[in-house]
């Protein structure tokens, strides 16, 4: 007799449990894929199916520590989805938070400017949530803006969303930009020295990721920079390691801003708010 779909799921979860948190999870979602339908009607109404052939290499590829938002090709992100591709950030819930503090920092039309755009999940969530908006979205990657202007298109959004290709760590990069009534940055803050795990270490782009041996080399470039980014009474939304408050909010001050501590889920500091 062939395997079916549900015996299938249970061996798949108990060989990634060896490498994935979130094993079972992961044999469902990739079932579905297999399948081409969703999680909820694989779960419904295909467990006795027989299994499709092409589940076997999408256990192996996660098996081999590569990401599911990277099989699948997107990644959820506060309701939407989001094309991913290796040369972007995988959009994370954790960072929802710098979401849920800028909707409440910004009122009315305005403009918003993103740093490090990549998928383009912070700017475009922003847009998407407040139609009043228009927004910037810069990275140095030609690649990511591809990532980027595609999410734009699909979730109706490029008409609002102007997407640059700029390094804030050239002189001279924001002169035409014009300022913002928000600066939203998901910058690279990891220690280049750092231990991180395969999943992330050997398919997320290591420009994204490290900055300097303390991983605080961008905050330093960028940081100064928003006065002259930031409208009268503007904002800035930054996320930060889980370690990093402090010392962010040493150069916020520094810089004259008040702060404003914000946490994840998990009660771990996430996000600093600049004012």
């Amino acid at each position: 007799m062939a395997e079916t779909v549900a015996a299938a799921i249970r061996a798949a979860a108990e060989r990634l449990s060896r490498t994935s948190d979130t094993a079972r999870l992961d044999a469902e979602l990739l079932m579905a894929e297999a399948l081409g339908v969703s999680r909820s009607e694989l779960l419904l109404r295909h467990s006795g199916d027989a299994v499709p052939p092409s589940f076997a290499d999408l256990i192996r590829r996660r098996a081999g520590h590569e990401p599911i938002a990277h099989i699948l090709g997107h990644q959820d992100f506060f309701g939407r989805s989001f094309i991913v591709t290796r040369d972007v950030l995988i959009p994370r819930g954790d960072s929802e938070i710098l979401i849920e503090a800028a909707l409440g920092m910004v009122q009315g039309p305005g403009r918003v400017l993103d740093c490090g755009t990549g998928s383009g999940a912070l700017l475009l969530t922003m847009l998407a949530e407040r139609s009043e908006l228009k927004g910037v979205g810069i990275d140095n990657s030609p690649r990511a803006l591809e990532v980027a202007g595609a999410n734009a298109a699909r979730l109706g959004l490029a008409e609002r969303a102007r997407l640059l290709d700029r390094d804030w760590r050239a002189a001279g990069w924001s002169g035409d930009l014009g300022q913002f009534a928000l600066v939203i940055a998901n910058p690279p803050y990891v220690e280049s020295g750092a231990d991180l795990a395969p999943s992330v270490r050997d398919f997320e782009p290591a420009a994204a990721l490290f900055a300097g041996e303390d991983g605080l080399d961008d905050y330093r470039i960028l940081i100064p920079q928003l006065r002259d980014l930031l409208v009268p009474g503007g904002s800035a939304i930054f996320e930060i390691g889980a370690q990093q408050a402090d010392q962010v909010t040493g150069l916020a001050r520094a810089n004259g801003f008040d702060v404003t501590l914000c946490r994840d889920i998990a009660h771990r500091p996430r996000a600093l708010v600049l004012q």
